[in-house]
């Protein structure tokens, strides 16, 4: 390794001592966890977006109509990769006033794929230009001096491109996004396809330790099973430990994301269930819109949340829209710190005005476990040729457990 060679090649020139000193802040660098981030940093950034959409386009995008996915995504990357030299405003928040620095992680919680309704295209065609854009077109590094680590779940429309949808697609189903999802995350022994991957048992569901906060990743919205999942893992943890969940749906989800009740409790297209999360639906036989129409489904996680007050902080896309508010439960009796992200593609306020498209920065600063979520307005000026990117919103939070 090149500081260990520069360690040697100085020996004869410095004294003991400051060789011991130098050592060990070098050691100090180069301590990293399996994810190959640095275990001690002073402030670990993420970037986070959501619901990248390939396969469909935006009205209008920097005086262009019917733009593609690939190239609006590739503009949000493009902007990503300025990041590190942009200076944070006086907010008060984590690293206020300085610079940046170091990107540690980029993630992303689905809707790679928009679904293959015609004439979108398929999810095969979607995967290769997210790996365009995201994996190669990245090109941030963090405080280890390697590229951003990739984070990945899925969303509800790579899912139901995997394993088919009320209303028809083209081709009927197209594994290609999950598949690379769950390659990339899971980095199992033999690499699944297409033809060896079964939705019922091959879930995105991962963590890892950073610094004294807990991070989980999982599959589409913490559902029944996905809790039993949660509760393995959640076991291993301190209790006072606090933990930070990315997904793709938001606290409430949605009633069509259940399992169809009704026997033989397949996607069918007279009740419009889409069978995402393998929890039944418990309030009917047709997936109701209003809402209340997912309190039932709720009161479990919400007794989760209870046995769990470590968690801290939900991260989710699917609603399209960058906002920070508090989840309470269908009977207001829990708190919990969510954070809503926009799409580049798809966003509820952004799809009509360019100017609003955001992502978020998130700044940890793991010895005060404070937490501060910056929106990135990244596209304030779509006239001018050299964008630079604005701050909106902000919101700092304490993980500590109490």
């Amino acid at each position: 390794m090149k500081f260990i060679s520069f360690v040697i090649n100085i020996k004869k020139k410095i004294s003991t001592a400051k060789i011991s000193f130098l050592a060990v802040l070098i050691s100090g660098i180069l301590v990293q966890d399996s994810y190959g981030q640095v275990k001690h940093p002073e402030v670990i950034n993420m970037v986070f977006s959501s619901d990248a959409h390939y396969g469909v386009t935006r009205k209008s995008f920097r005086g262009d109509s019917n733009v593609t996915g690939t190239i609006v995504n590739a503009a949000m990357i493009k902007q990503i990769n300025s990041l590190p030299n942009v200076q944070i405003p006086d907010d008060g928040g984590v690293n206020a006033g300085n610079t940046i620095g170091p990107i540690d992680f980029m993630i992303q919680t689905g809707d790679i794929a928009n679904r293959m309704e015609p004439p979108v295209q398929s999810a095969a065609a979607s995967w290769a230009q997210f790996e365009n854009d995201y994996v190669n077109g990245l090109n941030v590094k963090g405080h280890n001096g390697l590229p951003a680590k990739l984070l990945l779940v899925p969303g509800n429309h790579d899912i139901s491109n995997a394993i088919g949808f009320p209303r028809a697609m083209r081709p009927l189903t197209d594994q290609t996004s999950m598949v690379g999802i769950y390659n990339m995350m899971m980095k199992p022994a033999i690499p699944l396809t297409n033809q060896t991957f079964d939705y019922a048992k091959d879930k995105i569901n991962y963590s890892f330790n950073l610094k004294g906060i807990h991070i989980l990743f999982i599959t589409l919205w913490p559902d029944s099973a996905e809790r039993i999942w949660m509760t393995k893992d959640l076991d291993t943890v301190n209790p006072k430990t606090p933990v930070m969940i990315f997904t793709h749906d938001q606290p409430t989800s949605e009633a069509k994301h259940f399992t169809n009740p009704k026997a033989p409790f397949k996607i069918t297209t007279d009740n419009a269930f889409e069978d995402l999360v393998s929890e039944h639906y418990k309030e009917g036989y047709t997936a109701a819109k209003d809402d209340g129409a997912t309190d039932k489904e709720q009161l479990g996680f919400v007794a989760f949340l209870k046995a769990h007050p470590n968690i801290k902080a939900y991260f989710h896309g699917n609603s399209n829209w960058n906002e920070y508010y508090t989840y309470t439960g269908p009977d207001n009796d829990v708190k919990l710190q969510v954070f809503r992200v926009d799409s580049p593609m798809k966003g509820k306020y952004s799809a009509k005005d360019e100017k609003q498209l955001s992502f978020q920065l998130i700044s940890l600063e793991p010895q005060s476990q404070a937490l501060t979520v910056r929106e990135c307005l990244w596209n304030s000026s779509p006239a001018k040729a050299n964008q630079k990117i604005v701050f909106g919103q902000s919101i700092t939070v304490s993980l500590k457990v109490e």
